[in-house]
């Protein structure tokens, strides 16, 4: 009797120990910061997605918002749904001289109050096509924007956020884990992970927390169902000759259907996204990672963690094959 019944006790104990873990974690993590009414947030890419309900949340939370907008179209708008507390400017993440205007402008309203929270938040995404069909040029631009642009504004903005001993939150994606198509968009959002995983453990003896948001598939701008349709058949018209032949037609009508039913699964519920970037910024105890949708925690976290070979089986096993495949 006793041998039967030890095993069911070490799995009560572990099933205990478990429960525990996640109580203390729940109750860790609903600790909030004070003062929040105080305290000045800078986001860029304010004009639509993420960014633009970020915003808006955070508004009505009191906080003290500082919106980066890529258009003046966008800031108005933004504006036009927020309370008086929020401010705009005008911000190109590609450009120096944008960034240091921009940094000049935040320093002007935060004092020696610092800067209590950054938002990395701007991004651009390439059509959603295999890697050789895309030019070089857009390589720059996804990593101009995506991973350098996200460097230059960190770097700018970092001794206001050292002042306050505050937060940074950097957009990163779940394709940032787990690259298996979208190359230069994968690569940039890999680079934001590690420079965010430096940068935390550079920045912990001054008592700035640093904070990843890996979202899964949702319905944003850069998801749109015709816009990335349409830059998928641009970019294929565009493709040289022999890389037309080697993929061939029929692999292109498939892979286009493909990337058609992915988009329409996209999630609508953007506050997924934003909820764990609010949660880094005013909790306490924020985590070192956010895993934002269903798809994000519960199919690409796990496999993650699989051998490499079952990981590209699984991913790879309903592609179409290309025409000159051997």
């Amino acid at each position: 009797m006793n041998g039967e019944g030890d095993p069911l006790t070490m799995w009560l104990y572990l099933a205990a120990l478990v429960g525990l873990y996640y109580l203390l974690r729940w109750y860790r993590e609903r600790q909030v910061v004070s003062d929040l009414r105080d305290k000045y947030v800078f986001i860029t890419g304010c004009d639509s997605g993420f960014g633009n309900l970020l915003a808006r949340q955070l508004d009505l939370r009191g906080l003290r918002v500082l919106a980066a907008c890529l258009t003046e179209k966008g800031a108005e708008q933004l504006r036009d749904q927020t309370s008086d507390r929020l401010e705009t400017v005008i911000l190109d993440v590609t450009k120096t001289e944008s960034i240091s205007a921009a940094t000049e402008w935040v320093k002007e309203r935060v004092g020696d109050r610092g800067l209590w929270g950054l938002v990395n938040n701007a991004g651009i995404f390439h059509p959603l096509c295999c890697t050789e069909w895309l030019k070089i040029e857009t390589y720059v631009d996804v990593l101009k924007v995506n991973l350098i642009g996200l460097m230059e504004v960190t770097l700018s903005m970092l001794p206001l956020v050292r002042k306050a001993q505050g937060r940074i939150v950097n957009v990163s994606s779940i394709l940032g884990r787990v690259a298996f198509f979208g190359g230069v968009y994968c690569s940039s959002k890999y680079g934001v992970e590690a420079f965010s995983d430096i940068l935390r453990r550079e920045l912990q003896h001054f008592r700035v927390k640093i904070s990843i948001v890996e979202p899964g598939y949702f319905r944003t701008g850069m998801t749109d169902l015709l816009w990335s349709l349409g830059r998928i058949k641009q970019a294929w018209e565009e493709v040289p000759s022999h890389i037309k032949e080697a993929y061939g037609q029929k692999f292109f009508d498939a892979y286009h259907n493909g990337v058609k039913q992915g988009l329409l699964r996209c999630s609508t519920n953007l506050n997924l996204v934003t909820d764990c970037m609010e949660h880094a910024l005013i909790s306490v105890h924020p985590r070192t990672r956010y895993s934002a949708g269903w798809d994000s925690q519960f199919f690409f976290i796990p496999l993650s963690y699989l051998p490499t070979s079952l990981a590209d089986y699984i991913l790879t096993r309903s592609w179409p094959k290309p025409a000159q495949a051997v």
